[in-house]
């Protein structure tokens, strides 16, 4: 279950200026690391350690492909990734280049219905 706060701040811009507004915040959570990843996926299969490690790399590096390519990826049960790269406005066509129009890339991810988070209470 993901835990929240209640935090607040006051606004600086927009209709509701200078009001104080209340939002959740999630709670710091633990880590699940590669190596637990990998000790939970050899207890549940016939993998070895190794196995896994190599399955976990070649994951790893087909889907930094496909995304390097513009890809979406869908990983089953898992979900969906794509990047998302949005672009600055420019005011003319020359001025539209990948060094100065595109900004930061973020990778965007889709759970399946089966890893979406449930509604929180």
């Amino acid at each position: 279950m993901l835990e929240h706060e209640i935090k607040n701040k006051v606004l600086t811009i927009g209709n509701r200026k200078g009001q104080t507004v209340y939002y959740a915040y999630p709670k710091s959570q633990q880590k699940l690391t590669n190596d637990m990843v990998v000790e939970r996926i050899v207890r549940e299969t016939s993998l070895s350690e190794g196995d896994v490690k190599n399955a976990l790399v070649s994951l790893s590096n087909v889907v930094c492909d496909a995304l390097q390519l513009g890809m979406s990826v869908d990983l089953a049960e898992l979900g969906s990734f794509r990047l998302v790269v949005p672009s600055k406005m420019m005011d003319t066509p020359a001025e539209v280049t990948v060094k100065d129009a595109l900004r930061l890339r973020k990778l965007s991810s889709r759970p399946s219905r089966r890893c979406a988070m449930p509604p929180m209470r």
